[in-house]
């Protein structure tokens, strides 16, 4: 869906068999399946690296700081929405498909994130925000103009109201942002939005809307890219036959209160998966085919769908992010996930921090079973952040991720080991979840805030006029450059991991040490292809350290004892 502007040369659109190949892309062997065993680091565009000097990221600001990640170690960067929007979410709220906010630069920007990626040897991956538009869309735009009925309103939801005259909304569903899902115009008609009311959500059996998102996905790989993240991918298909059904005042759902057969009126329909199957056809014809993962939150049992070679290829699992770090819950997670994996034909996906959750590195410095919205709340105070703690239990969990057979997913300032900023005073808030729970919800920009690249400046080195979320006090001591080249510092451990990870991954193969016991004594251990073990002590005591040679710690190790939550990499003797 694009406005017609144009701020760059029009780009040559290369036939099937003249893509960018894999010999371009400096991948080397395993191009094809690049994405099975890969590091992606998420890339919130806003909050990376502002170039000109007016507080908000962009895109050059992006490409400036790449050295960065191919010095991490990472295999792909993802880049959160950097389309047109009036951030009325986040950016998720996407006024236009195929083409670049003009605050983050031009798609000639585009271009050169890209090409200077594909030369560091870099992989990009981009958002694709396909249940919603935003209200400033075109299309949306004309859909107000035009009368009930008319084929402009069929790209979107529009239904008559109930009661005598229409006063009250089609249905009693609810907004995940809180509120209803509902929003009346003042010609009587309501128009549906799961999210905020300037994200009104598509009509996907519409054929139009199809067929422009078939374009979308085409010009965006035509420019290079690699894969796409898909926001809220559960939600495209709805039971949109009259009457609508009612579910119940209901303020919010999980994963495993949705139905097993996909008969929910809109999350998880069995109709979604043609949906992908059509995208994929798209995504096979490149070379090398073009990757997906969903952002699909929905049963374990359902989740596999999602991501077989058929449809996207990989879908997030979301139950590692939300287990706590007791060993036994973490490992029937991994099995798990590692089971789902094997029936999709996919790999299994882990990821602990993104663009919507508290930063693990504060998460897991909370006593378990804390309510972190109201640790939010009350700006962090309540109950107190043990830092050290949860940063020491953070980097334990991030080295056994990064251990694990399949994708990791990293997300911007967690290799230098970034707290929550819970205490952002109540005006500078921009997350629409603070507004529209009434309060209730502080919502996720403690998670936004720019990242620190140097120890002074008006922006700790994200740019050189301020920055959009309040940095701070000391963030400049957490920045690259405070820890670059600092032993023992959690840059350094990453870089460490990652560089490690890539010469002893060989295969997807995991084999336990130990049975159930072991973990009930806090302990996760495994081996990998290759002869080295990750062992996992999530426990108050120290535990026995395999045997052999010492690969790398996310805590100091002496002796033969492996410390309380700690992670380490173990080569093992041979015979």
């Amino acid at each position: 869906m694009t406005s017609g502007r144009s701020r760059t040369t029009p780009l040559r659109t290369r036939p099937k068999g003249s893509h960018v190949t894999a010999q371009h892309l400096g991948a080397g062997p395993g191009t094809t399946d690049w994405w099975r065993q890969a590091v992606v680091y998420q890339v919130y565009p806003r909050s990376f690296a502002d170039s000109d000097g007016d507080g908000i990221g962009d895109l050059p600001g992006v490409t400036s700081r790449l050295g960065h990640l191919a010095g991490l170690g990472v295999d792909a960067v993802w880049l959160s929405p950097f389309y047109p929007s009036e951030l009325a979410d986040g950016g998720y709220d996407v006024a236009d498909y195929r083409d670049v906010d003009p605050r983050l630069g031009t798609l000639d920007d585009f271009d050169a994130l890209v090409a200077e990626a594909h030369r560091l040897g870099l992989k990009v991956m981009v958002d694709i925000v396909p249940n919603h538009s935003s209200d400033q869309h075109v299309w949306f735009r004309e859909a107000l103009r035009a009368a009930p009925g008319s084929a402009a309103r069929e790209r979107y939801v529009f239904r008559e109201g109930r009661g005598e005259h229409g006063e009250q909304p089609p249905t009693d569903w609810v907004s995940c942002f809180g509120g209803p899902a509902w929003t009346r115009l003042p010609d009587g008609w309501w128009y549906l939005h799961l999210f905020a009311p300037q994200q009104p959500d598509f009509n996907w059996d519409n054929p139009e809307v199809r067929e422009d998102f078939r374009t979308t996905l085409r010009f965006w790989s035509d420019r290079g890219v690699d894969g796409f993240r898909v926001d809220v991918a559960h939600g495209l298909a709805k039971d949109l036959a009259a009457p609508l059904r009612d579910l119940g005042t209901v303020e919010s759902y999980q994963p495993e209160d949705l139905p097993e057969d996909g008969s929910h009126p809109f999350w998880d329909r069995d109709e979604v998966h043609d949906i992908f199957r059509d995208w994929r056809r798209v995504f096979n014809a490149y070379d090398p085919p073009r990757i997906a993962v969903a952002e699909a939150w929905v049963r374990n049992s359902r989740r596999t769908a999602y991501a077989t070679p058929q449809e996207l290829g990989q879908a997030f699992n979301f139950d590692f992010l939300k287990a706590s770090l007791h060993a036994e819950e973490l490992r029937s997670s991994i099995d798990t996930a590692l089971a789902d994996a094997r029936a999709a034909g996919a790999t299994a996906t882990w990821v602990l921090s993104n663009h919507d959750v508290i930063r693990h590195a504060s998460r897991h410095g909370l006593p378990d079973g804390c309510g972190e919205e109201t640790w939010l709340l009350t700006d962090g105070q309540k109950p107190p952040l043990d830092r050290e703690f949860g940063l020491r239990r953070a980097l334990a969990a991030t080295l056994l991720m990064l251990a694990l057979p399949g994708s990791g997913y990293l997300y911007q300032g967690e290799e230098l080991g970034l707290p929550e900023v819970a205490d952002l005073a109540r005006e500078d808030l921009q997350d629409p979840v603070w507004t529209r729970s009434g309060g209730r919800l502080k919502g996720r920009d403690g998670c936004r805030v720019p990242l620190p690249w140097q120890r002074g400046g008006s922006s700790y080195g994200f740019g050189s006029g301020g920055s959009w979320l309040p940095q701070p006090t000391g963030w400049g001591e957490l920045s690259v450059a405070a820890q670059q080249g600092v032993p023992g510092t959690p840059l350094e451990l990453y870089r460490t991991a990652l560089r490690l990870r890539r010469r002893l991954v060989a295969d997807e193969a995991l084999e336990w040490v130990g049975d159930a016991r072991t973990a009930a004594d806090g302990v996760l251990h495994f081996r990998r292809t290759g002869g080295w073990t990750c062992v996992t002590n999530l426990s108050d005591e120290p535990r026995p350290l395999p045997p052999g040679e010492l690969l790398v710690s996310s805590a100091p190790v002496t002796g033969a004892q492996l410390p309380p939550w700690t992670t380490a990499w173990v080569r093992t003797p041979a015979g």
